[in-house]
């Protein structure tokens, strides 16, 4: 039996993990409408995708940096593990592969499709990333097998996602630019969040996501200036919202990589699905979106969706 005391098992208790998995989903709700507010703020309008990217790479490059000077002022270990793969250039390249699918690509992606899109419509959209990743842990690791309730939840999730296109053209419709490329971040998550337990056999999983964040971030400000890239209008206000969203990366990653490489992918990734709830909650309360009734339904069978999964587990 594990000691109580230990530092890691705080993460592997189920009420521990339930609750930190949840305080990352919900901060990461917020995300959605501090985004759009912004892209408002800096006078980030639709058609500029260099400084979309740029603010993008701000947010996730100063995460980085922050998470990292913390590892090293609490003595963490920026050296490979002795169950590290040998060779250096593959495991570097395999944490460069993981800062672009945890960062670069996962969030150019969002950042762009979510100004062509509704905040709540794109927080639903992104449950996607949930049930991709249960379904494909389940066919990578052994310790994450399909069962008859994932299954079942998985496709609730996903018929939540379909009852998004109900209806007419003016409670929303599919569009590529927005919902397409919310898809293909809520894609990339999931394949990351495959190669986090990879990311932890390597490094100290606290400073792997500090290198994904800062390198990530880094990929995304450098192009994103070579393209012209600008902060049109810089106002206390955007730099406090700029700090929120810090902050939100900071600690939702930071809690959610170090959940999966202690517990079942499934177990920890499917409380993303709360994720829509409070998106689509936050943006019509701040943006003044409408609140269309599908996204009730939409959101519910989302979480619908994690009661399923989990219900019954110890």
């Amino acid at each position: 039996m594990s000691n109580p005391s230990s530092s890691s098992s705080i993460f592997q208790r189920p009420a521990w993990v339930a609750l930190l998995a949840f305080l990352a989903a919900f901060s990461w709700g917020w995300a959605f409408p501090l985004v759009k507010l912004g892209f408002a703020e800096f006078g980030i309008v639709q058609d500029m995708t260099a400084s979309k990217m740029l603010f993008a790479g701000l947010r996730f490059g100063i995460a980085g940096v922050i998470i990292l000077i913390i590892a090293a002022m609490t003595g963490r270990s920026f050296a490979y593990k002795p169950t590290a793969p040998e060779g250096k250039v593959s495991n570097v390249l395999f944490l460069l592969l993981f800062a672009l699918l945890n960062t670069t690509l996962h969030y150019a992606a969002f950042y762009i499709g979510l100004s062509y899109s509704q905040g709540a419509r794109a927080a639903i959209l992104n449950s996607m990333s949930v049930f991709t990743l249960v379904i494909l842990a389940c066919v990578f690791f052994k310790s994450d097998k399909m069962t008859y309730r994932k299954l079942l939840g998985c496709v609730i999730g996903f018929a939540g996602i379909l009852t998004l296109n109900v209806g007419g053209k003016e409670s929303g419709a599919f569009t590529l630019l927005g919902d397409g490329l919310i898809i293909l971040n809520a894609l990339c998550g999931a394949f990351a969040g495959l190669l986090t337990r990879g990311v932890n056999k390597r490094i100290d999983v606290f400073v792997g996501t500090g290198y994904s964040l800062a390198v990530g971030g880094t990929l995304l400000i450098i192009p994103s200036l070579l393209m012209g890239a600008t902060l049109p209008h810089i106002t206390l206000w955007g730099l406090c919202i700029l700090a929120l969203l810090v902050s939100i990366s900071t600690i939702g990653f930071t809690l959610y990589n170090k959940l999966l490489t202690c517990n079942p992918i499934g177990k920890v990734a499917i409380w993303n699905s709360l994720i829509p709830v409070v998106g689509a909650l936050t943006s019509c309360l701040c943006l003044g979106e409408t609140f269309y009734s599908k996204y009730i339904f939409a959101a519910g069978l989302a979480t619908l969706g994690i009661y399923i999964i989990n219900q019954g587990k110890k």
